[in-house]
């Protein structure tokens, strides 16, 4: 076979390759959420 088939078929078997490929997975990240902080104790003059 010519150079120029070979380049093409080769092309096309990247191509289909390419195309049947699975699509990446998504990382799924959790972030956890911040303590919630207590109120302050008022202490001192008005005690």
């Amino acid at each position: 076979m010519s150079t120029s088939i070979k380049s093409i078929l080769a092309l096309c078997v990247v191509g289909f390759v390419g195309a049947c490929a699975q699509p990446a997975q998504e990382e799924y990240v959790v972030v956890e959420p911040e303590p919630i902080s207590t109120e302050p104790e008022y202490t001192g003059k008005f005690k």
